[in-house]
């Protein structure tokens, strides 16, 4: 059986044909009945067919719009069903991925293999860093346009090392964006000497030669080490603080210590005081 869409369509065309129709079949019904023709008025025939025009011209626009409406329940149609199937892929791929989930939370054999990546990198990049020494507090600008020539007298005139032969640098520059720079904390600057006794020999003196001033400013110098060494150190600097009250001399070794070894090293400190 016909769509309601295509039964309006028919019927609009049965309506348009019968309007077209019926004032010819006055006509010819008039004139086979031998009646004399009234005067014609010309104004209303030509208001007739211009309302008859319009009316067809209405007809084509609606059977045009049929058309449009069509191809868009098609479109969506289509859309409908690519949706369907990026439904049916997110299904698959969450399925997956919960699987590897499983997977990997039974697997903790890997976890600790991961771990034991980890610090193999770890202790990698911080040998790769064994020649670089970070200056902290050193005034934006100061460096002028030679950083490593004010490096060198830095180094000769206020931290009073004597170095032979003199220091030489693969690379010298301060970290981070300039932008985020101020008068109160300046970007440090970190040096990578081309020896690597002359790198140990400054962190050593200045160590030993602290406080440094430079034009008022207090300058610190530190070894460079990864992210996660970093961290280890930060968690000994409680135990640090305190053996420092306490006048009792310390050390820190390479691989820095966590916090739960540090605490208990603090014990093992105490017991034996």
């Amino acid at each position: 059986m016909p769509n309601d869409k295509t039964a309006s369509k028919h019927s609009r065309q049965l309506l348009f044909s019968e309007a077209i129709a019926q004032p010819k079949a006055m006509t010819a019904q008039t004139a086979s009945q031998g009646h004399t023709s009234p005067p014609v008025d010309q104004p209303a025939l030509d208001a007739t067919d211009r309302i008859l025009q319009e009316i067809a011209s209405v007809g084509r626009r609606l059977e045009a719009m049929d058309l449009k409406i069509t191809d868009l329940t098609l479109a969506s149609s289509s859309i409908r069903a690519d949706i369907a199937g990026f439904r049916e892929k997110a299904n698959n791929l969450d399925q997956r991925l919960s699987a590897v989930e499983d997977h990997i939370a039974t697997t903790p054999d890997q976890e600790e293999e991961l771990k034991s990546l980890r610090a193999k990198l770890t202790e990698l990049e911080d040998r790769s860093r064994r020649d670089n020494v970070r200056f902290f507090g050193i005034p934006e600008q100061k460096e002028g346009s030679d950083i490593k020539t004010f490096l060198s007298s830095l180094l000769t005139n206020h931290i009073g090392i004597e170095f032979s032969p003199p220091p030489e640098f693969q690379r010298v520059h301060r970290i981070g964006p300039s932008h985020k720079a101020s008068a109160n904390k300046p970007r440090p600057i970190i040096a990578c000497f081309l020896r690597h006794e002359q790198a140990r020999q400054v962190i050593s003196t200045a160590k030993a030669r602290q406080p440094i001033s430079l034009d008022g400013h207090e300058i610190r110098v530190a070894a460079d080490f990864s992210r996660l060494t970093n961290d280890r150190r930060r968690a000994f600097l409680a135990l640090r603080l305190q053996l420092r009250s306490l006048d009792i001399k310390y050390g820190l070794f390479e691989p820095a210590l966590g916090f739960i070894e540090s605490f208990t090293i603090s014990l093992i400190v105490y017991a034996l005081l």
